[in-house]
């Protein structure tokens, strides 16, 4: 998390909130922030393009594949994980599946049962000869 000087900045506010006591069955596409308290049997994925960050509470789950740039996780997940840019796992956090991630933060007490993949930044530089002068 020290000296991040590229990638895409966690979006501050929260703009969307699924609370708690809510049951959602199918896919969840998002843009910006969303924080989940209920529970979401589907996937849950971020516009790509755009600051997007995913907050999953101490008491929410989700099942399904989360496709977000920010994750932090504080509850259940049963599914795999993929954080573009960051994944913070809290104390709480259960994650059933395998985790790509960029940069990770991981709390004592935060379980995984599956893979911890690290992602790096896949930067296409286009070479080109010098032109030859004869």
């Amino acid at each position: 998390m020290f000296g991040r000087s590229q990638g895409s900045k966690p979006q501050s506010k929260i703009d969307s909130l699924i609370g708690a006591g809510t049951r959602i069955e199918g896919n969840v596409t998002f843009s910006g922030g969303l924080r989940v308290d209920g529970e979401i049997k589907g996937n849950v994925c971020a516009d790509k393009g755009v600051p997007s960050t995913l907050v999953i509470s101490e008491q929410a789950r989700i099942e399904g594949q989360i496709d977000v740039a920010h994750v932090v996780i504080n509850g259940t997940v049963v599914g795999p994980v993929s954080a573009s840019d960051s994944l913070e796992l809290q104390p709480s956090a259960r994650v059933t599946g395998d985790v790509e991630y960029h940069h990770l933060e991981m709390q004592q007490g935060a379980v995984v049962q599956g893979r911890l993949v690290h992602q790096t930044s896949a930067r296409t530089v286009e070479l080109k000869l010098a032109a030859s002068a004869n």
